[in-house]
């Protein structure tokens, strides 16, 4: 399937770079389109409505805002599409591509490396083989489309909360007295082996797993509890949907 990327930003690239596909794509002049395509083969182009022509599925990967202006071009050339757009309904997206089949996702910047989640709506009249050519990119969890964009305040930013946890983990480390390599390589991995863990049993079984009554681990659990882990991130998770629901 020949996908052609309208937008070459760091998420519709990483799409691409998951896919590791040569792609047609297109961005607004700003060298991004050309960069992919030099990496990973394929077309940049300056003309959507020929990048529509000549592509299988389109990706919006543009601004939001961009939506009427780029479908004006794109539209009357699109079978399939799918929208990385967020705060972008499928309702509004059928309007705007009203011959196109539609499909609405969220995905998050680790489909890079094959290991993303994407959020679509549920019961929107399914494009099988897009959700399989998703699918090969991470994991394709279905929600109401009223529940987006608390499902984006998940996933969508989750890697970024990941980050910035492994960053202060990998500091405390270091003032500890590890040597910062090697503090970011126990931090990373440790991160790696819990994923795989969670994935396959439920947090309180992992966290009982780990922790005797009273020892080390014990003691670091009731300080994160104590300096407020759950408020933050409760914190956190309010903040990104009250944004998204603008």
């Amino acid at each position: 399937m020949q996908v052609g990327l309208i937008g070459a930003g760091n998420m519709g690239s990483a799409l691409a770079r998951g896919w590791g596909a040569p792609v047609l794509a297109s961005d607004n002049g700003s060298g991004r389109a050309a960069a992919l395509v030099a990496e990973l083969g394929g077309e940049a182009l300056a003309d959507n409505a020929e990048l529509a022509r000549r592509a299988d599925l389109v990706v919006l990967a543009h601004k939001p805002a961009q939506l009427e202006a780029i479908a004006a071009h794109a539209a009357p050339h699109t079978g399939r599409v799918v929208s990385l757009l967020g705060r972008t309904t499928v309702a509004q997206l059928r309007a705007a591509y009203p011959d196109a089949q539609v499909t609405r996702a969220e995905p998050n910047i680790a489909v890079a490396v094959r290991k993303g989640v994407f959020v679509v709506p549920e019961g929107e009249g399914d494009d099988d083989e897009v959700l399989a050519l998703l699918a090969q990119l991470g994991t394709v969890v279905r929600v109401p489309e009223a529940l987006m964009g608390v499902a984006g305040a998940v996933s969508g930013v989750g890697p970024a909360y990941v980050a910035l946890i492994a960053e202060a983990w990998t500091d405390a480390a270091v003032k500890q007295g590890l040597p910062q390599r090697q503090a970011a390589q126990l931090v990373q991995r440790t991160l790696a082996g819990a994923a795989e863990l969670l994935a396959r049993d439920d947090t309180l079984s992992v966290r009982r797993a780990v922790t005797s009554p009273g020892g080390t681990t014990a003691r670091g659990l009731a300080a994160l509890e104590r300096e407020g882990i759950r408020r933050a991130l409760a914190a956190a998770t309010d903040d990104v949907v009250e944004f998204a629901s603008r």
